[in-house]
């Protein structure tokens, strides 16, 4: 097994696949050489002697330009490689011819169906669960209790999402946590929801349910608690058992895999994360639109430094201009704040191997394959079109977790290198970049991608996810389902009143 990789033919770096010494020797096409110092796993190695004000070349792209001379042999990090990023950029549509799927290790081997809930609106889930949505973060403590109250006397999977906004807020800010929450009322993963209101909050529920359109009564349904006489716990729970008469009659039936809708998320990544599990994401995502399924990509800081590949690879000049849009509109945010664009790689990200962020855009990317972009969606609207999508949301792991399921995801991949327990309110399913991860944190872990360094083939890994997926999609619980991590977090940007 080799202990460091070379992963495109133009990078002057390397990768260490596990720690190394010292005076190891590296062997590439043309030269030896010795470590200069010991580079821990996941870091990079210089292959060629640079000047300061060089690039620093990985995946084949620029990832940051070094700040002093280096030799090669020598540790590449965030201490001696900066940004390139600066700023609002002008972009060119550069349109480019998409493989096909017959590239990628697929198999007929794999099941065209998965097993889920076909909805009285023609939609599909993937749980049937019950769900407590407070509209004001005021009721919290009364939804937490019916929760636990009802679990306790009916044994059903039944979930609350507290949070903390629905007053006080104005313009955008208010109008992303009404839109957020609707689409956590109308999500087919939920046999059905009681939504709780206080009554004088700024989410008004008459306004509130307005939004939901033409919605089932039967399985939704809205208590104003300031309007109770008496015990509103009492009335919660007796909604709650007509909801659930109803739901439990609910049965799973099989769905064609053109009907699966999967988000795409990545945090605590780490130097593994663009050369196994993000990649392995992009398969799995190229494999469900070839189905005429749907993916969605999102963490817009998180593409600055790799957006161009995004962009000449939308489908027309429209999406071009969206993207663009999607890009810029989300670098004026941060610069509005007097924040730099490019600063964006967590303490955590440093120490597993990712120096600026253009590098860790670069493995970020590859977690949407190379499929063609078909949409792209402002924070908090749901899905419109099917194949690859793009997002609007933050890089926080919580917001944009929980930004992908409201779009419409029934369930959300989620690659890390470093772990992390959380889930959002759908399956959020962990997928670690290295083997460590995967013996160090079993009751966090899904699906171990570290495989893919220590000799298992790329067919074979794909086939194992894949099917993965799917039975998790037909009803198999993720690790934060098991332990009941499923909470919401939505993007918050103006003042408090």
């Amino acid at each position: 097994m080799t202990k460091y990789l070379q992963i495109n033919t133009a990078d002057n770096v390397a990768v260490a696949i596990e720690d190394l010494p010292a005076g190891m020797e590296i062997q590439t096409e043309e030269s030896t050489f010795s470590l200069k110092e010991a580079i821990p796993a996941g870091h990079k190695i210089l292959l060629h002697n640079l000047k300061a004000g060089d690039n620093i070349i990985k995946y084949g792209y620029p990832i940051g330009r070094l700040l002093e001379d280096k030799q090669q042999g020598e540790w590449v990090n965030e201490h001696n490689l900066k940004t390139n990023l600066n700023g609002l950029l002008d972009y060119e549509y550069h349109p480019v011819e998409t493989p096909t799927l017959t590239q990628h290790p697929t198999s007929d081997r794999l099941p065209s169906t998965f097993q889920g809930y076909r909805r009285q609106n023609g939609d599909v889930g993937i749980r049937n669960e019950l769900w407590i949505v407070p509209t004001v973060g005021c009721v919290n403590g009364i939804c937490q209790q019916l929760a636990e109250q009802f679990k306790q006397e009916t044994h059903a999977s039944v979930v609350a999402f507290p949070h903390n906004y629905g007053c006080s807020q104005l313009g955008d800010d208010h109008e992303q946590t009404r839109m957020i929450l609707r689409d956590l009322v109308l999500h087919p993963n939920a046999g059905g929801v009681l939504i709780v209101s206080l009554g004088c909050e700024n989410n008004q529920p008459e306004a509130f349910e307005q939004m939901l359109g033409d919605y089932d009564h039967e399985r939704i349904r809205l208590m104003v608690t300031q309007r109770i006489e008496g015990d509103e716990i009492e009335e919660g729970m007796r909604l709650l058992r007509e909801i659930h008469d109803v739901m439990s009659k609910d049965v799973r039936t099989s769905i064609p895999l053109s009907e699966l809708r999967v988000g795409l998320k990545c945090g605590g990544s780490d130097g593994f994360s663009g050369i196994t599990a993000n990649p392995l994401l992009g398969l799995f995502s190229d494999y469900i639109v070839s189905q005429e399924g749907t993916t969605v990509l999102t963490e817009v800081p998180e593409m600055f430094g790799a957006e161009t590949i995004l962009m000449n690879r939308c489908a027309s000049r429209e999406l071009f201009n969206q993207t663009v849009r999607l890009i810029n509109d989300f670098k004026q945010y941060f610069l509005s704040h007097g924040e730099p664009v490019g600063e964006n790689p967590s303490p955590g990200n440093k120490a597993g191997g990712i120096s600026t962020l253009e590098e860790k855009a670069l493995g970020c990317t590859q977690k949407c394959g190379k499929s063609l972009v078909r949409g792209v969606l402002p924070y908090g609207e749901r899905l419109q079109e099917k194949g690859l999508n793009l997002l609007s949301a933050p890089g926080n792991d919580l917001v944009a977790s929980t930004a992908l399921a409201a779009c419409g995801c029934h369930i959300v991949l989620f690659t890390t290198g470093r772990g992390t327990p959380f889930g959002t309110f759908v399956p959020t399913m962990k997928i670690s970049t290295n083997s460590n991860l995967a013996r160090r944190k079993p009751t966090w872990i899904d699906f171990n991608a570290g495989v893919l360094l220590e000799g298992t083939t790329w067919k074979d890994t794909f086939q194992a996810f894949a099917a993965k997926v799917i039975a998790v999609a037909s009803g198999e619980p993720t690790w934060n389902e098991r332990k009941h991590y499923q909470e919401i977090a939505i993007f918050k940007n103006g003042v408090t009143l």
